[in-house]
């Protein structure tokens, strides 16, 4: 009998299990995808929320803003790239100054620190590339961008290290609620990898958290995936805004953000289309034209200068808000449903809220040895050169460039497959890394790459996946066939 499973190791999930590793408590994590971040969590903008936009009162605008706090800290100690660079939320015309005024009202309410209206002279001189449209702006200091990646492996990683079990290639099957001859509810999962006794359920499956739920309680949720298009473009134009520009919605619609990533980049995004399909993260023609145009509203001069293009998938529950906390009728089984936007930025604190849960009602212990840093894999694209000299001296493949582009090395990517919670499959290796995230979109490296992982995790190159469920790259050797 397992302490604790939690269903999905997107962001929201290893944020809960690495809170709960502080506990001397068997924790479980499921699944069905090959790796950590295979879902919402790697498709998102990377936006950190400063907080204004939810309802106050809600649990959006509590989480958002505890989550907030928590990132600026937790990206040192875990070591993940974070940059408060700040957010502006664009007026494009007159009228839209009383929502601007709204939203600041709201941002206070909700105990956002420091925002203020800039108007259109003071606007030009922070974003000299801003639309001439835009008349004021909400300044939010505090907003920032991240590596979405990253910080999702760095909360699994730091949990894996305190004990947490991560078991991928598991998709839950069934839930069924049970109780003991110890008269304690319990449930029993049934997956495809065994089955699995549990007191504690966390439910953090994104899309699929509805299905969970309503396997066990009477009270029925309902989520809608919601599919976002992004353009990513080349770092050549990263710099044309500073900070992230969000449009106020109009009769248009909500708007297109346009932000610098904190790797360099520009991206714009996301549309916003509901979808019966759970799966469906194709991008249109139509979806990335309306992503440029619209994105063309909040600056100037946007640039076509797409280098990948790509969609994600929001779980949008039809009350609007999260869902979070102990099921009425199903005791032990915890909701982390309705994850959308701000989920990202509330990640750590409903890891916080939901481990809170957990000790109560199991009344662990906590652990002595509790280890509460990690240390990511060293970069030689931002190292000094004496960090560049100091890594090759101790290995010499991180003298051996892999990627061209985003100057990832074999060191890199092998620290990436032999570390804690390791890639095994070629988009594994390019989130941990970014090999393969540059202009060239892996042209270059993905041959390099692939007989790395090979070697290193004892497979030919015909087994090595793109990520995961069957997905080949090498159908066999050319000279095999003549």
């Amino acid at each position: 009998m397992k302490d604790v499973t939690i269903i999905g190791a997107g962001v929201t999930g290893s944020a809960v299990a690495r809170e709960l590793s502080k506990y001397d408590l068997e924790i479980t994590v499921l699944e069905k995808e090959s790796d950590v971040c295979e879902g919402t969590s790697k498709a998102n903008s990377g936006i950190v929320h400063s907080g204004y936009d939810a309802k106050p009162g809600t649990l959006k605008a509590r989480f958002n803003v505890e989550g907030n706090k928590l990132i600026h800290e937790l990206s040192k100690s875990l070591d993940f790239p974070f940059r408060e660079n700040g957010s502006l939320v664009l007026a494009l015309e007159e009228e839209g100054r009383a929502g601007i005024e709204e939203l600041l009202e709201r941002g206070r309410r909700n105990g956002v620190p420091d925002l203020r209206i800039v108007e259109r002279d003071e606007l030009k001189e922070m974003e000299p590339n801003v639309s001439d449209s835009a008349v004021c702006a909400l300044y939010a200091p505090t907003g920032g961008v991240v590596c979405p990646f990253n910080m999702n492996i760095a909360f699994a990683e730091n949990a894996a290290d305190n004990g947490v079990a991560f078991r991928f290639n598991t998709e839950v099957i069934s839930i069924e609620k049970k109780t003991g001859e110890d008269g304690r509810i319990f449930y029993h999962l049934e997956t495809s990898n065994g089955s699995f006794d549990t007191r504690i359920v966390v439910n953090a499956a994104g899309v699929y958290a509805d299905r969970f739920h309503n396997m066990v309680s009477e009270e029925k949720l309902h989520i809608t995936p919601r599919k976002g298009q992004y353009c990513l473009m080349d770092k050549t134009v990263g710099g044309l805004v500073k900070h992230t520009l969000f449009q106020l919605p109009t009769k248009l619609g909500k708007g297109i953000l346009v932000t610098p990533t904190v790797h360099g980049n520009l991206m714009a995004g996301p549309t916003a289309e509901d979808t019966d399909n759970p799966e469906d993260t194709s991008t249109t023609a139509e979806g990335l034209d309306t992503v440029l145009s619209r994105g063309a509203l909040s600056v100037s001069r946007l640039p076509r200068m797409t280098i990948t293009s790509f969609a994600g998938l929001r779980a949008h529950e039809d009350g609007g808000d999260f869902v979070i906390g102990e099921i009425k009728d199903a005791p032990g089984f915890i909701d982390a449903a309705g994850i959308e936007s701000p989920g990202l930025t509330a990640a750590p604190a409903i890891g916080v809220y939901i481990a809170g849960i957990v000790r109560d009602l199991l009344n662990p212990s906590e652990k002595k040895d509790f280890i509460r840093t990690r240390k990511g894999i060293p970069s030689m694209a931002l190292a000094t050169d004496e960090e560049r000299a100091a890594l090759i001296a101790a290995d010499p493949a991180y003298s051996h460039v892999i990627c061209r582009c985003e100057l990832v090395t074999e060191g890199e990517i092998r620290n990436a497959i032999t570390r804690t919670l390791g890639a095994t499959t070629v988009d594994g290796v390019k989130r941990r890394t970014r090999a393969g995230m540059g202009r060239c979109q892996a042209g270059f490296c993905l041959a390099r790459t692939i007989p790395i992982l090979a070697e290193l995790l004892g497979k030919s190159e015909e087994e090595i996946e793109k990520s995961g469920a069957g997905s080949y790259y090498v159908r066999g050797n050319i000279k095999d066939n003549l």
